[in-house]
């Protein structure tokens, strides 16, 4: 039976204070920090966030889905005009089709070390390595000295590669080549899943340290988890 709109907004907010934990905890965010959100969707972590940041702390976000913006723009940046959204009409073969930038190209429209806290909730997921290089090189750049980025992601290794053969996985990532999976061969941006230790590389060349192992998640079936995606956070040198 599909979701009401009372459903959607309950997960919603479920799912902004679950990471409203994560970003204190394992981002070490603080009140008066400067806070980016890439792949904002509708204000699902900006609507809990409202209640934290505070004495001189901002957030910024942005998605590729117009709709979405506008109505972060509208309920969310009227109350709390240090909560801005932008909307940059970015490729994206699932979500924005029509959109004219390339992402791996799109130049984030922010000031180099502006950020305290720079997070993706399943942004990765649904993008290919280009892009996916592009995005952490612009995060690197935005991110100030002694900043943290985190990230969810479908990691793939030795366990989550197990449990996928065994069918006990959410997501059947079956098509692909090289260092990522795909659900669907036709549409790959729809769920994407990249091999750990690739991930893991990509992150001192653009001057971040990780902070330890990953955090793994439930998608693929474990028994032992945090949240359902895996989540990597990492620390600007």
């Amino acid at each position: 039976m599909p979701w009401d709109a009372v459903q959607i907004r309950l997960a919603r907010r479920k799912t902004g204070e679950e990471f409203l934990r994560y970003f204190v905890e394992l981002g070490a965010l603080r009140p008066n920090d400067a806070v980016l959100d890439v792949g904002c969707g509708r204000g699902r972590m900006a609507i809990s966030l409202t209640r934290y940041l505070r004495d001189g702390g901002r957030y910024d976000g942005f998605d590729v889905i117009a709709s979405s913006v506008a109505w972060c723009s509208q309920h969310i940046s009227r109350r709390y005009p240090h909560f801005q959204f932008t909307f940059p009409d970015i490729y994206n073969a699932e979500y924005n089709s029509a959109g004219e930038h390339r992402a791996s190209e799109y130049v984030f429209p922010y000031a180099d070390a502006s950020f305290d806290l720079v997070f993706l909730t399943s942004v990765f997921t649904h993008l290919l390595p280009e892009e996916l290089e592009h995005y952490l090189s612009e995060i690197g750049r935005v991110t100030k000295k002694g900043g943290r980025c985190l990230a969810t992601f479908f990691l793939l290794n030795e366990e989550s590669r197990r449990l996928i053969g065994e069918r006990r996985s959410s997501q059947d990532f079956q098509a692909g080549e090289g260092v990522w999976l795909t659900t669907d061969a036709k549409k790959p941006e729809a769920a994407v899943a990249y091999e750990e230790n690739y991930v893991r590389d990509l992150f001192p060349p653009r001057s971040f340290t990780l902070n330890g192992p990953a955090h793994y998640g439930s998608w693929c079936g474990r028994s032992k988890y945090l949240s359902y995606q895996d989540i990597l956070v990492a620390t600007k040198a």
